[in-house]
């Protein structure tokens, strides 16, 4: 019998809704369910409705500062990853970081391939992954797009040489559709690849 794989829940905690929305986007295309809050006062009420796997917590935030935030949630729970971002780095928030075992620390505003890496690092010292089916659909779509950048062909050219519509190859490089192996095969054959360089990114 196959194991069902992890949904890994994220919490992001910041009193910006713009930061939140952007957060929120980013982590969601790579496959994690995201909650957000701008009230951090109400952020232990709801880890003890939910199993949150990691929490991205904004260390500037009024009412209630992000380094009290994590030493409170730490009393409530000493094994949840958390990433600490923070648009105004210093010694005190470092050590605030430290002292409440925070898994990584992240400037904002974030970058997101190093802001990805620090929560995939977070999880994976938890021993915690992804669904592997998710990794193998964005592993998929990052080389569909990266082969037709390289060949400076749009979506429409694609679609035209593989004989597909543009909305689905689009889904297909975003990972937001699960594509055929005929699928796969017709976009591999016009970008001249071979079908096994579409997973080389998952092995």
């Amino acid at each position: 019998m196959s194991r069902e794989p992890v949904q890994l829940r994220l919490l992001v905690v910041d009193d910006e809704p713009d930061n939140c929305e952007f957060l929120s986007m980013l982590l969601s295309r790579e496959g994690f369910a995201v909650e957000t809050l701008t009230d951090p006062t109400a952020v232990l009420a709801r880890m003890r409705e939910v199993t949150f796997h990691l929490v991205v917590l904004d260390m500037m935030m009024p009412v209630m500062d992000g380094a009290t935030l994590l030493a409170a949630i730490r009393k409530e729970d000493s094994d949840v990853a958390v990433v600490v971002a923070t648009g105004h780095p210093s010694v005190e928030t470092a050590v605030a970081s430290l002292r409440g075992q925070a898994s990584d620390y992240v400037r904002k505003p974030v970058e997101p391939e190093a802001f990805l890496a620090a929560i995939r690092g977070a999880l994976a010292r938890k021993g915690l992954s992804q669904d592997p089916e998710a990794v193998l659909h964005r592993a998929i779509g990052e080389a569909i797009r990266e082969a037709r950048q390289a060949q400076s062909l749009t979506l429409k050219q694609l679609a035209r040489r593989a004989g597909l519509s543009s909305s689905l190859i689009s889904q297909i490089e975003r990972a937001e559709s699960s594509a055929s192996i005929s699928s796969l095969f017709r976009i591999a054959s016009a970008l001249n690849l071979r079908m096994g360089q579409l997973f080389e990114r998952a092995g």
